[in-house]
């Protein structure tokens, strides 16, 4: 079954309108306890990202690569932290996505507050102080 032209379209516009879970997760190694903490705009494709890495035991996140080496994939998990809910659940105006974007750092800095990821607790690195 193959779709249309206007059909692939109007699917894709709905994708890109529509919210997908956002917020903030952990990678954390169950080895050493060490964690990775980050927040983005789409918690299911950090998820799919993550998994991909244990599948294809490849890693493009620089924090994790000396670990990761040594200890190999199955040594990390993927844990959500936080997550924001959507006020409506389509974009109807891209500024929208700015605040939402604001959100998701401040949740971000508030985790990174409470679980200090840095030196030998985790592979975060620490804000340079201006």
């Amino acid at each position: 079954m193959t779709l249309d032209k206007q059909k692939k379209k109007e699917i894709a516009s709905a994708y890109k309108t529509s919210f997908r879970p956002m917020g903030v997760y952990q990678i954390r190694n169950t080895v050493n306890g060490k964690l990775y903490v980050d927040g983005t705009m789409d918690l299911e494709g950090a998820r799919n990202r993550f998994d991909f890495f244990k599948q294809t035991n490849m890693n493009t996140m620089s924090e994790l690569r000396q670990d990761w080496a040594a200890f190999g994939g199955d040594a990390f998990v993927f844990e959500e932290l936080d997550q924001i809910k959507p006020r409506e659940e389509t974009l109807n105006d891209p500024s929208e996505l700015a605040s939402y974007k604001e959100e998701v750092q401040a949740l971000l800095e508030l985790w990174l507050e409470k679980l200090q990821p840095y030196d030998e607790q985790g592979y975060n690195k620490r804000k340079r102080k201006l």
